[in-house]
């Protein structure tokens, strides 16, 4: 089993930069690859953006492709989205995930929101 815990959610201005962190427990996450979701209200979860177990593959959504990066650091069993350049639209509830290889998403977090005030 697989326990993630996002943080790092808040309220900031559009223009602004907010980072998020994913914390992984219970099977080391080097095992996984990880990704975040987003899901705005009245909308359906879309996907983020996802690393790969070594970190050195990534993907984005084109939505916040050039403002996001995620990245991981297996050592501490946790995963990050720092964002940038954040838009109104960017408001959503963030939820980290992570599947084993071309498996489906299978461990999801509670979320964590963020809000981007205009």
């Amino acid at each position: 089993q697989v326990q993630l815990v996002e943080s790092g959610g808040g309220l900031v201005q559009a223009g602004g930069s907010l980072k998020l962190s994913c914390a992984a427990s219970g099977r080391t996450c080097s095992f996984l690859s990880m990704g975040w979701f987003r899901q705005a209200p009245g909308k359906e979860r879309e996907f983020v953006a996802e690393v790969s177990r070594s970190g050195g593959g990534t993907s984005y959504a084109e939505s916040v492709q050039g403002r996001f990066t995620i990245s991981r650091d297996n050592a501490k069993n946790t995963v990050y989205l720092q964002m940038n350049s954040l838009k109104s639209e960017d408001t959503a509830v963030y939820y980290c995930a992570a599947r084993y290889v071309v498996a489906p998403w299978s461990y999801w977090g509670q979320g964590t929101q963020v809000t981007v005030s205009s």
